[in-house]
């Protein structure tokens, strides 16, 4: 039998690579709002982050996630971001 291949994503944040399913995926949509998509089937672009606090902070300071989008990212987003974390943290 084979072996079923995992798919990779890299964290924009700290830069690892992990499965796919151990990460939270954060989506732009196409009218260019961004959220935090935790089913990970949205439609929209997509970029990744590992499921923790730290490497949400580190994609803010490194622009981690502006360069995935390629577009400016205001701090509400960041902060919408942080609190849609939190809740999910919390579950």
């Amino acid at each position: 039998m084979k072996n079923k291949k995992v798919p990779l994503r890299q964290c924009v944040g700290c830069g690892q690579m992990k499965g796919k399913k151990e990460m939270m995926r954060v989506l732009r949509t196409a009218e260019g709002d961004i959220l935090l998509d935790t089913t990970g089937k949205k439609n929209g672009r997509g970029a990744y982050l590992c499921r923790s606090m730290e490497c949400l902070k580190k994609a803010r300071k490194n622009r981690g996630l502006e360069r995935s989008f390629k577009m400016g990212i205001p701090n509400e987003v960041y902060d919408k971001l942080e609190k849609e974390f939190e809740e999910f943290e919390a579950e």
